[in-house]
């Protein structure tokens, strides 16, 4: 009996130690797996590379020597930053993202952003007009085929050339689905129709991205009812619209464009036909990075004029940085841009590691916007009612 018992104990206790293995050696194989993408989240780090810190205070010392210094005058009369580009061009602070097969110098999305950050700290209407290449550049970078990259890339680096990236419409901006302007084949070439608005370097630009819808049925799905095409600024049709005057923007050349019966080659198609909607979602994921970095760069300025005015205003005898209330918001200033900058360097971070940075890239672009927003805001506020006035910094940054 008791070697009956011993078997059985002995058929059970191996059953349970092959069960607790096989257990053990699966929780093994789950946990490797939850620490690799464990490990691969935190391949991010907070460190920037030796050649990140000199792209930083390379772009701070262009910021401090030319762009400061002539903000104010170019925000006040529109004058559109030729002189400013130009030297932003000279060194190397355009087309940054452009491949060196094609002349550029193939930075990655996360050095651009230091960069933005940075011009955007001097002026966000200059960073933008800046930064304006970028974008219509970076629909080329992802679908463009060679002999397109080569034809338009190529020449933004070998002459002193500003591009537009025409998307937004009157009724589709982020909701690029609702585009009306139209394309249609006609033989081996084709025929846009239609008008673009709010378009950055829109009167200085030598070819513009456009966004066409080329299936007229409203049913179509949108993965294939839209192509993109690369149009020169030159075509006949291209109309550029009037400069619109925008608060804190006036540097940067803002317009509206209509395309009457304008004719591109079907070489100067990005993507595949019909492939337009993939070719834009791709894009955004490039872009909303960009434009959440300058926000930083501009929330970055509020939170310094305000701690600096506030150590030299004084009230009841004291600089009111010693006015808890005055404390707080510039607390609370710090606050969202330390956040703002986590969310637009891990966008940048996970798109240039070649995981999607979809939601990162939408929350970057946000939450940047905002922090922007609010600290121009309370930079106001700090300086009361010195706030509104053209000769101190706070006004120019709202």
């Amino acid at each position: 009996g008791i070697n009956a018992e011993y078997g059985s104990f002995k058929t059970i206790n191996t059953n349970y130690f092959i069960q607790s293995n096989l257990r053990m050696a699966l929780l093994g194989r789950i946990g490797r797996q939850v620490c690799q993408r464990i490990v691969c989240s935190r391949s991010i780090s907070m460190s920037l590379s030796d050649e990140q810190k000199e792209i930083m205070d390379s772009t701070r010392k262009f910021v401090y020597d030319e762009i400061i210094p002539k903000a104010a005058y170019h925000d006040e009369t529109g004058e559109y930053p030729w002189e400013i580009i130009r030297s932003a061009w000279d060194l190397g602070l355009m087309n940054t993202t452009i491949p060196e097969e094609y002349g550029g110098l193939g930075l990655s999305l996360m050095d651009l952003s230091l960069v933005l950050e940075e011009l955007g700290y001097g002026c966000t209407g200059i960073s933008t007009a800046i930064a304006g290449n970028s974008l219509a550049e970076s629909p080329v970078i992802i679908a463009g085929s060679h002999e397109l990259k080569k034809k338009y890339l190529g020449r933004m680096t070998e002459e002193y050339l500003v591009a537009a990236y025409g998307v937004t419409e009157p009724s589709a901006g982020s909701d690029v689905a609702s585009t009306r302007t139209t394309s249609r084949k006609v033989g081996d070439e084709h025929v846009i129709n239609g008008g673009k608005m709010w378009i950055t370097n829109c009167g200085h630009a030598n070819w513009f991205f456009v966004f066409t819808r080329s299936d007229p049925d409203p049913k179509a799905p949108a993965g294939k009812a839209f192509t993109a095409f690369v149009v020169d600024a030159d075509a006949p049709g291209v109309t550029v619209g009037r400069k619109e005057w925008n608060m804190g923007q006036r540097a940067s050349d803002t317009r509206g464009v209509t395309f009457d019966d304008v004719v591109v080659s079907s070489d100067n198609i990005v993507g595949q036909p019909g492939g337009g909607f993939k070719v834009a979602m791709a894009c955004f994921d490039k872009t909303r990075p960009t434009v959440g970095a300058m926000s930083l760069g501009l929330a970055r300025r509020a939170l310094e004029e305000a701690t600096k005015y506030s150590m030299e205003r004084k009230t009841m005898g004291k600089p009111i940085f010693m006015h808890q209330a005055i404390n707080f918001m510039l607390a609370d200033m710090a606050l969202k841009y330390e956040l703002a900058r986590l969310m637009v360097w891990k966008s940048s971070l996970e798109y240039d590691e070649g995981r999607r940075n979809t939601y990162y890239a939408s929350i970057g672009k946000l939450y940047g916007a905002i922090a922007a927003n609010e600290n121009a805001s309370d930079c106001v506020q700090v300086f009361g009612g010195n706030g509104y006035n053209k000769d101190y910094p706070a006004e120019k940054l709202m």
